[in-house]
């Protein structure tokens, strides 16, 4: 059996802002790094084997103040990197909603049919394949050990959905708030959802929160 402790990043200004991210590079707000130590404090004393992130720094430190605690590196991931949002990135969710109103209301009711729009642009399923691909990796190269694997809010909604035998279109039935805790395991090629969107190290059961951008 695997265990894989699924934690998404700390807080973003963008998060904040309700700028749409993706693969845009972006810092861990002075709230997010805050959260990250938390996360990091409250998972001190599991016994994790191996730390996995996305290459992009507001995941790769939030896995970092995990490992530190216990004198661990971090491997960094490029199949774990946010969703690419094509010629969104950067943009608020008020000027897209603005500019691409058709797309913009069906990537919130059939997030499963929606291409983002210009170069390098995803689907969900694009995502689904290259996450899935990385977890049955660690399924054959981690069995028996505990992983902890540092992500992104589209990428762990994905991969939930998707293990859980849900399609695409479930996406916006998953919530993940910063530096949420979920815990996964495969037994024999079975998966089974422990714990999802655990958010009591920092201070509340759940938050309320709804982040406009990605």
């Amino acid at each position: 059996m695997i265990r894989i402790i699924l934690v998404r990043h700390g807080e973003t200004n963008w998060n904040v802002e309700g700028r749409y991210q993706g693969q845009e590079n972006t810092d861990l707000s002075p709230r997010g790094l805050e959260q990250g130590k938390l996360v990091g404090e409250a998972l001190k004393d599991m016994p994790v084997d191996v730390y996995i992130s996305s290459p992009l720094k507001r995941s790769f430190m939030t896995a970092e103040f995990c490992a530190n605690h216990q004198g661990k590196e971090v491997i960094a991931d490029g199949r774990l990197t946010e969703i690419n949002h094509g010629v969104w990135e950067g943009q608020l969710s008020t000027n897209i909603s603005a500019e691409y109103p058709d797309m913009f209301h069906q990537w919130h009711t059939e997030p499963h049919l929606v291409q983002m729009p210009g170069e390098g642009g995803e689907s969900l399923e694009d995502v689904r394949k290259r996450v899935r691909e990385a977890f049955d990796e660690y399924v054959d190269t981690y069995d028996g050990k505990t992983v902890l694997v540092a992500a992104h809010d589209a990428v762990n909604k994905a991969i939930i959905c998707d293990v859980l035998g849900l399609g695409m279109e479930h996406f916006w039935q998953i919530k993940q708030d910063n530096t949420c805790v979920n815990v996964l395991e495969c037994d024999k090629g079975v998966w089974r959802l422990v714990l999802m969107n655990y958010t009591g190290h920092l201070g509340y059961v759940f938050s309320g929160i709804e982040q406009k951008g990605l």
